[in-house]
């Protein structure tokens, strides 16, 4: 039997059963009120949309005076947009790309061609399965790559194969024209066009809808996962911390990875995740992996992971368990204690979760040296043992992965600046809504991550500069906050913090390639003139 075909754009409006659904992301913070969300589902689809949306006269358009004035064109892939940039107030078209989400070899670009739309999922249960090749990208399934690749992009994999968009060949993106014209730019590493290899530099940490939609990537020679890999899991109860003990904990773990950046070794392929819990959450987690060739207790990776182990989970602090509750968005192993062999695919499904729909927010921070005395006493007074102990939400904690190695030596020019860090911070914190009209908690849990950031940072003017012993912030963890004088009085700008000194080159090329400022937030890339 015949189907239709699929037909290259659908639009839900206010009236349609999907709107409530389609209007909103992964974050329930934000929720728009768009006059449309349009879906769909192939690059012509894109320009079609993309046309009439930037020709359209708003619906508000007779009515200014109005609270709310909708005037932005977004684009979600998987709909995990931190801040509002995608579902805000003032957004009055959603394009969603998530159809897309085919991935096949293309032989006339020698590379893997991974749709805009595909999630962290499709890469590992899809191009792995075709091609034993995947991405090094994160451990939450449904994260969409059209955000997550262009931001840089990392997972457990990135300290043995560096950052997604090091293997980044091409780009095909949908960009709007001064005469509001919409035109389809394939771009390449190696393009002699000097304004496309900047297009294609842009979107290798630039960070999502800057410069227009993305419809297609292409990938030469992504890393071949390791056959097997030992995975580790393991808990220590709160009450069983005192500060020195924390922060002989947090000592240790910095120190490992200072000490272990070489990718070339197993223990500089060794990725951990270090959550710590608020202490109303009760444990704070660790989970480990590093890829092994055996079963053989001389193996390199069975010995780095016992090295690991034995500074980080030492005498010097309590004695640990296995972990029986979840981390933020990763999900608890409550039987890998003791390190366990397993395939690499079957590890990454054991961690790989999304958590719930949540209301949340975050803040991040690139780490270049051990912590110091200070940070520490700060994070630890700040988790509930001196500040904040009538503040009992579990969903807080601070996320510490290990960072650098291959990420530290990239093979190509891209537009991710922080490539000599040994660890990656991102604050969480987590509260539900009770329905569409109530924010729930958001003060008293904003008020908790803005403070332990700023103490935490306190010796820098509340940020993570870009410094000796820090790096600034990651765009694809996205915190309006550093925009925010009463938050970050470091007098570095939130562009310095993300791109460092690649922010000049990434306004030339926003003014090219998107003259009319139609991809725009409050965070978007600002237009240099030229």
């Amino acid at each position: 039997m015949s189907h239709p075909p699929v037909p290259p754009t659908v639009t839900v409006r206010p009236g349609d059963v999907r709107y409530p659904a389609l209007s909103r992301g992964f974050n329930q913070r934000w929720i728009a009120d768009p006059e449309y969300v349009r879906m769909v589902t192939s690059p012509q689809g894109v320009v079609t949309a993309l046309s009439e949306a930037v020709n359209q006269i708003p619906a508000d358009d007779d009515d200014r005076d109005r609270e709310r004035y909708r005037d932005r064109i977004t684009v979600r892939s998987g709909g995990h947009c931190y801040e509002d940039f995608v579902c805000g107030d003032d957004v009055r078209v959603i394009l969603d790309v998530s159809p897309m989400c085919d991935m096949y070899y293309d032989p006339a670009l020698e590379a893997w061609c991974v749709e805009a739309g595909a999630t962290n999922w499709h890469v590992y249960s899809h191009l792995y399965p075709m091609s034993g090749r995947a991405l090094p990208g994160g451990s939450c399934y449904s994260v969409g790559l059209g955000g997550h690749i262009t931001g840089g992009g990392y997972g457990l994999l990135s300290r043995q194969a560096g950052l997604t968009v090091d293997y980044l060949y091409a780009v095909e993106v949908a960009v709007v024209t001064e005469r509001r014209t919409v035109e389809l730019v394939l771009a390449t590493r190696d393009d002699p066009d000097p304004d496309r290899r900047d297009l294609w530099w842009a979107h290798t940490g630039g960070g999502g809808g800057n410069f227009g939609v993305v419809t297609r990537f292409w990938f030469r020679d992504p890393p071949v996962p390791p056959r097997t890999v030992l995975l580790t899991a393991r808990s220590w109860d709160w009450n069983h911390f005192s500060k020195e003990s924390f922060i002989s904990l947090l000592d240790a773990y910095g120190q490992w990875f200072a000490d272990h950046q070489d990718p070339n070794t197993a223990s500089g392929r060794l990725f951990a995740l270090l959550a710590l819990n608020h202490r109303a959450a009760g444990t704070i987690n660790l989970t480990v992996q590093v890829d092994a060739a055996s079963e053989d207790k001389d193996d390199e990776g069975t010995q780095a992971m016992i090295s690991f182990l034995r500074a980080v989970d030492s005498e010097a602090v309590p004695k640990s368990k296995p972990m029986v509750w979840s981390a933020a968005e990763h999900a608890a192993v409550p039987d890998a204690w003791s390190p366990r062999l397993m395939p690499w695919l079957t590890a990454t499904q054991a961690l790989n979760g999304s958590g719930q729909n949540r209301c949340g927010k975050y803040k991040s921070a690139y780490v270049r040296r051990p912590f110091t005395r200070s940070q520490i006493e700060a994070m630890w007074g700040y988790l509930g043992n001196e500040h904040f102990q009538e503040f009992k939400n579990k969903e807080a904690l601070i996320q510490i992965d290990s960072y650098g190695s291959a990420v530290n030596h990239p093979p190509y020019d891209t537009a991710a600046p922080q490539r000599d860090s040994i660890m990656k911070m991102q604050y969480q914190v987590y509260w539900r809504r009770p329905n569409d009209h109530d924010i729930g908690d958001e003060d008293d849990n904003l008020r908790w991550i803005r403070e332990t950031y700023r103490a935490t940072f306190a010796d820098t003017g509340g940020v993570p500069i870009v410094g000796n012993n820090t790096d600034g912030c990651y765009i694809n963890y996205p915190d309006v906050d550093l925009s925010d004088k009463n938050w970050n009085t470091s007098g570095q700008p939130w562009s310095k913090l993300y791109y460092k000194e690649e922010y000049l080159r990434l306004q030339k090329a926003k003014a090219r390639w998107d003259p009319l400022n139609v991809f725009r937030n409050q965070q978007s890339v600002e237009r240099l003139e030229l």
